[in-house]
């Protein structure tokens, strides 16, 4: 990427560790976020060329009469069929890249720039990423957190985070790490960082 954009730093942490909580800090300091998940919602309901590729390969069930990207569908037939969700990843990864893009074009100005994603590897590992922010938190701070949230049972959020890389795995690629955990202020480590990445 051009030398005069600013910096992308991503951020990441497992299901109910707050990263949407620290990004919402750093916007406080007017740093554009970009929220991949959300995006990649968006772009598979309203890109009309994703949306052709997705029926390509599973077919137009993988939409609702009102024209929604059917998750619940989605998710039911890509779980457990590896070969599936990689070619739907394939499909929808390079939408969300280029949509990234052109938000980072968009937002050229700002000292730097925070892109959240669930999924993440290292900086520089096939992204775009100068530094990788990890935010932790307690196993069961973050099943409460997601109880309280989503309603969704105990057992169910365990099976998210089985699911996930583990905190240990996901800390070996951070370059900072946000404790999270309702006992170390957070506020104090974000402002550090924000000074820190600022410059």
């Amino acid at each position: 990427m051009n030398t005069t954009l600013p910096k992308i730093i991503g951020i990441t942490g497992g299901i109910g560790s707050g990263k949407s909580l620290i990004c919402k800090i750093f916007a406080t300091f007017g740093i554009p976020i970009y929220e991949a998940d959300t995006q990649a919602k968006l772009l598979t309901t309203q890109d009309s060329i994703l949306k052709e590729k997705i029926i390509q390969l599973l077919g137009s069930e993988a939409y609702t009469t009102a024209g929604e990207y059917n998750r619940a569908w989605v998710a039911s037939q890509v779980f457990g069929n590896v070969d599936l969700l990689k070619k739907l990843n394939e499909i929808i990864h390079p939408a969300v890249r280029q949509d990234a893009e052109k938000w980072v074009f968009a937002n050229s100005k700002a000292p730097f720039l925070l892109y959240e994603a669930a999924l993440m590897k290292g900086a520089g590992d096939g992204n775009f990423f100068q530094k990788v922010i990890v935010v932790n938190a307690p196993i069961e701070l973050r099943i409460k957190r997601v109880k309280l949230r989503d309603g969704r049972s105990e057992q169910a959020i365990r099976d998210i985070i089985a699911r996930q890389i583990s905190d240990e795995e996901r800390n070996k690629f951070a370059d900072f790490i946000v404790e999270n955990d309702e006992k170390t202020p957070v506020i104090p480590q974000v402002l550090a960082l924000f000074e820190s990445l600022k410059s």
